[in-house]
This record gives C-alpha cells, sequence and structure tokens, in this order.
C-alpha cells in the first residue's frame, strides 16, 4: 500500500508538470491552429539553462527565474521571426518546420554545452525526504513540485477566467474568427499566450532537470506525452489540460508500479520486470483511444 501512494504522488507530481508543458501547447493550437513541434525544445532550453547558471549564480531558485525569463525572450524572438510566417500554412508545412526547428534547437545545445548529459543537483534545503506517516518517507523535493504545480494551476485558472486578457484567450479558443471580429488583436495575443508557453516550459524544464536525464533530445520524449494530453483534454482547454495531465501522469507511474507485479505473478521475475514497463506505457495510449471513443473532442473541448 506504501508502495501504491507513492507512485500515486509520483503520478499526480508527473502529470502537474505535463500540464505545465500541454497548457501552453493546448492554447497555441486551440487559438491560432499551430501544429508547434518545437515546444519541447523551450522545455529543453529551460533544464540546460538552469543547469548552467546553478554554479555561477549559487541558487536554484535565481538560477530557474533567469532561465525562466531567458526561455520566454527565445520563445518570443521564434514566434516573431519564424512561427509568424506559419501561420496561414496548411499542417504540415507547420510539422515540417517546427520538426526542423527541433533539429536546429538540438544542434545548439550541442555546440554550446556539449553532447554529454548535464548534472543538474537537488536544492539542498529540499534534498531529504518529508514523513508522511504510516511509514511513508517521501521526497522534500517532490513534494515541491507538487506544490509548484498546484500553484501554477490555480494561477492559469484565475488569470483565464477572471481577467480581461483570459477573456480573450477564452474567446479565441472558442471561435478565432469571431474574436477577430469583435477586436480582439489575435497576433498579439498569440505572442502573448505563446510567450507565456514558453515561461511554463522553462519551470517544468528546471523542475524536472534534478528528476531526469538533463540531455540532448529531452523534449522530444515528453511532448509526445503533452500531445495526448491535449488530446485527452481538449484542444484550447486549460481544465481539459490538467484533467488529461493528471490522467496521464498517473496511468504511466501507478501502471509502472501494478503491473510487473501483476505479471510477477504469472511470469518469471525476470520477464515482468521487461515487459511490465512497456505495457504501463502502452496504458497512456490505450487510455487516449477509449476517451476519444467516448469523447471524439476530448473530455472538455473549447471547441464546440
Amino acid at each position: 500500500m506504501s508502495a501504491v501512494i507513492e507512485s500515486a504522488l509520483n503520478g499526480i507530481q508527473f502529470g502537474l508538470m505535463l500540464f505545465l508543458l500541454a497548457a501552453g501547447l493546448t492554447l497555441v493550437f486551440g487559438i491560432m491552429d499551430m501544429i508547434n513541434l518545437a515546444h519541447g525544445s523551450l522545455y529543453m532550453f529551460g533544464a540546460y539553462l538552469t543547469a548552467a547558471l546553478v554554479e555561477p549564480t549559487g541558487s536554484f531558485l535565481l538560477a530557474m527565474l533567469v532561465a525562466m525569463l531567458a526561455t520566454a525572450a527565445i520563445g518570443m524572438l521564434l514566434e516573431m521571426t519564424v512561427l509568424r510566417t506559419l501561420y496561414q500554412r496548411d499542417h504540415l508545412s507547420q510539422v515540417l518546420a517546427t520538426f526542423a526547428l527541433i533539429l536546429i534547437g538540438n544542434e545548439v545545445v550541442r555546440m554550446i554545452w556539449g553532447p554529454q548529459p548535464r548534472r543538474l543537483a537537488l536544492p539542498e534545503l529540499f534534498s531529504g525526504p518529508v514523513d508522511l506517516g504510516a511509514g511513508i518517507q517521501y521526497p522534500s523535493y517532490r513534494l515541491l513540485v507538487i506544490g509548484v504545480g498546484l500553484a501554477v494551476a490555480l494561477l492559469l485558472y484565475l488569470v483565464v477566467a477572471r481577467t480581461r486578457v483570459g477573456m480573450w484567450v477564452r474567446a479565441g479558443a472558442s471561435n478565432r474568427e469571431m474574436a477577430t471580429v469583435m477586436g480582439v488583436d489575435i497576433k498579439r495575443l498569440f505572442t502573448l499566450v505563446f510567450d507565456l508557453g514558453a515561461l511554463l516550459c522553462a519551470v517544468a524544464g528546471a523542475l524536472l532537470g534534478p528528476l531526469l536525464s538533463v540531455q540532448v533530445g529531452m523534449g522530444e520524449s515528453i511532448l509526445i506525452l503533452a500531445f495526448v494530453v491535449v488530446v485527452i483534454g481538449g484542444i484550447g482547454s486549460i481544465r481539459g489540460a490538467l484533467a488529461g495531465s493528471l490522467m496521464v501522469g498517473m496511468v504511466d507511474t501507478v501502471g509502472r508500479t501494478l503491473v510487473p507485479d501483476a505479471l510477477g505473478t504469472v511470469f518469471s521475475p525476470s520477464v515482468a520486470s521487461n515487459l511490465g514497463p512497456t505495457l504501463a506505457s502502452i496504458l497512456i495510449y490505450v487510455l487516449m483511444a477509449a476517451v476519444l471513443f467516448w469523447k471524439p473532442q476530448g473530455l472538455f473541448p473549447a471547441r464546440g
């Protein structure tokens, strides 16, 4: 039971980090109908910049803040110089162009920091465990990540649901043409949303850096899961992104604990340990297929 509880907390933590990636991605896709595969590269830049700045600044928090601002600036520059030319292109052109940006981003990282993975140490204040009772010792840093993820989710909800800018974002996600007719500057709004998405990518990269390997191409694998979240939750929906992220995080993390144990009752331990993680990963796509069969537009679509 303690292992299941710990896996559930890990699932919540991973799901909230997926939410940081999927929130910007779903709004960009929902408002401008833009498929941006380079979203994961901004996550990679956030992680690398944090890892590079921790030692000279002597503070994980300061390094993270500088990395967030730098990544947001990179995202704004990228949107104003490259992505604006793709707004009126078809999805195939957008996929090819942003895939090229992935390759360029990976090579830029190799040129600056080299091909070897970089180590990003845990903040000293959060390097120990926390006693949650019932004999459960849980890493304090993972609790910090859960807290930050919940705080960002609440802040995004307040911005989107309670502010005028949020009203414009919801209008653009629901009906872009009507929002434009009513006087909303969609291009400026998209720049703002894209910049916010880049900022959230940097937060996710900085917080996941000590837990995962900071390496070239780290954005591609997590980008696939972010797109799965967008499809499950509904394009353009922040609420859907949060629900989909938590579902994917729980299925992935808890599945990696329960599936090998279940297989161990039938197969040998070596077979169960090798086959279990693979089947657990497949469960994510089974979940997506089930949601699409039930609700083809996702759980909380912004349109329709």
